[in-house]
């Protein structure tokens, strides 16, 4: 077992007309002025934002509204955020939404509360000293942002999509009501399972250590998912079902799932973050249509934890080679992402890089991680190329 620390500041009211609590919640942080951050019209249209509204008018807080984001949040609504609350005197960013508006309303907060360009903490040039209060009203489950110290942002120019991570940005409080996830359409829901998922195994395929109580937690949060996303699918309007994945999505990416294993790959949400850049795909989808190939190339170097992840998670019979155990685990889970109608391939996912786009996506992604990233195994710009090859034949 390794040392670590655990950071998890974020209050969670949890359950149904949890929403209807949201103008105390930002009173007490002793707020001035609100930015309402958004993204479509469906928390319009939903009531979602008028209710939000007069939860604020009746403890008598100001407010604006931004709304706009989009998947694969933009540096220049950004933009636009910072420029908006600097002009209004906004102190405390309230995202109304999934982690696309959280991850947007963090980076609004980093430029409100420092000087300079915000797009240079997530392109690695300095660190950020603040960061505006941001509060969550949680839409979607799938990013975990609501409770994680990320924020993951596209800058148009250039396709290029990177993450930051602080824990100042970590949201001073997360409402979470499953019923406001009812109305989503199944692919995104699919889409947000498998985010959930692969933040869990983004830590569990580790060569950094063990620590059983947090192997065990991330086993059960797995299953859990994927018990609960086959649920949805045949029944989208199971409540209960959707408590269970919220909550999995929040404690997927808080940092409770790797304490004490060294857990941190995310070799794959680096990989994907390129194709997401470049082709604005599904983050979720993207997920799934690279993970299996990362998979194979990287199972035997971590062989270990990909025979228990395919014995404690999949249900494979522990019988036989652990190679070949570890391989049945791979085929168990590309098999349940087929399930819930998410892709294995980039065929799948609905793209066909070129041989020099996939060699632009590797030299991207290793530029993004100093040059290697990876626990299960470190990888250099070479093996980042030779997943996204393998993706791309399959």
């Amino acid at each position: 077992m390794n040392n670590f620390n655990y950071y998890a500041p974020t209050k969670v009211i949890f359950g149904k007309g949890t929403e209807e609590e949201v103008g105390k919640l930002v009173k007490a942080q002793g707020a001035r002025k609100v930015l309402i951050h958004y993204g479509s019209g469906s928390v319009v249209r939903s009531g979602l934002l008028g209710r939000v509204e007069r939860a604020l008018e009746e403890e008598g807080l100001p407010y604006v509204a931004l709304g706009g984001v989009v998947p694969n949040p933009r540096l220049s609504l950004v933009y636009e955020g910072i420029a908006l609350a600097k002009r209004e005197g906004v102190d405390f960013i309230l995202a109304v939404g999934g982690g696309s508006v959280i991850d947007s309303s963090k980076a609004i907060g980093y430029g409100v509360a420092n000087e300079g360009d915000v797009w240079d903490y997530y392109d690695r040039k300095r660190q950020a000293e603040d960061c505006l209060p941001v509060g969550v009203v949680l839409t979607i489950a799938a990013a975990g942002s609501e409770m994680s110290n990320s924020s993951v942002i596209t800058k148009e120019e250039g396709g290029v999509k990177r993450g930051y991570k602080n824990d100042i940005c970590r949201p001073k409080f997360a409402i979470m009501d499953p019923q406001l996830t009812l109305t989503l359409p199944d692919y995104q829901t699919a889409c947000g399972c498998t985010d959930i998922l692969m933040h869990t195994m983004e830590r569990y395929f580790t060569n950094g250590g063990n620590m059983e109580l947090t192997d065990r937690i991330a086993e059960g949060l797995m299953r859990t998912v994927i018990r609960n996303a086959r649920i949805l699918r045949d029944d989208p309007q199971d409540y209960e079902a959707r408590a269970e994945v919220m909550w999995a999505g929040s404690l997927s990416h808080n940092g409770l799932t790797g304490c004490g294993n060294g857990g941190d790959d995310f070799m794959t949400h680096g990989l994907e973050h390129e194709v997401g850049g470049m082709y604005d795909v599904a983050h979720g989808a993207g997920l799934a249509a690279i993970w299996g190939s990362w998979a194979r190339y990287v199972y035997q170097e971590c062989l270990q934890r990909f025979y228990q992840f395919a014995v404690q998670v999949m249900g494979v019979a522990p019988e036989g080679e652990p190679e070949a155990v570890a391989l049945k685990g791979i085929e168990a889970m590309e098999d349940f992402y087929r399930s819930i109608h998410m892709p294995t391939s980039f065929a799948e996912l609905g793209i066909a890089p070129s041989e020099a786009e996939l060699k632009e996506l590797a030299h991207k992604c290793s530029i993004a991680a100093g040059g290697k990233k990876g626990s299960a195994k470190v990888m250099r710009e070479e093996d980042m190329l030779a997943v996204f090859r393998l993706a791309a034949q399959r």
